[in-house]
């Protein structure tokens, strides 16, 4: 597996993958308005949109985040997983990736907020108190990064 920054000729096979990440939750599939524009909606905003690909150059997995202005904070967004490779550590090494990326340029917290219904999102609510985020409500996280 490889982490790269998102280049528009994997937009239908990210598309494809999150659609059937959201199917296997029991979510009915549809798709992030932000999605059908990355480049926009993160890349010319300074933001990051990274990939993970397999060895045959097929999205696995996905994160992005935006900047909140005047701050050094960060949300979170399209943390996903192909279905069939959850549990292999793919989610980990990409929250690590973004988080190493985000101390480097300087961000010191990282937000993130989980779907509801919580049934639906229940890997997500154990996945990111793993790895050191805290709720400061009942759907959102924040990680203080240094």
């Amino acid at each position: 597996m490889r982490i790269i920054d998102y280049e528009g000729c994997y937009r239908d096979d990210l598309i494809f993958m999150i659609l059937e990440a959201k199917d296997a939750l029991g979510r009915i599939p549809s798709i992030n308005p932000d999605l059908l524009d990355i480049p926009q909606n993160y890349l010319e905003k300074g933001d990051c949109f990274w990939i993970a690909i397999d060895d045959n150059n097929r999205v696995i997995g996905s994160i992005a985040y935006s900047s909140l202005p005047q701050s050094q904070a960060v949300f979170l967004h399209r943390l996903f997983i192909k279905s069939s490779l959850k549990g292999h550590g793919i989610g980990s090494q990409l929250l690590v990736f973004a988080e190493n990326h985000l101390k480097q340029i300087g961000k010191s917290s990282i937000k993130a907020h989980l779907g509801e219904p919580k049934e639906q999102w229940l890997a997500s609510y154990h996945f990111y108190p793993k790895h050191g985020y805290q709720f400061y409500d009942d759907t959102h996280l924040v990680k203080h990064i240094t």
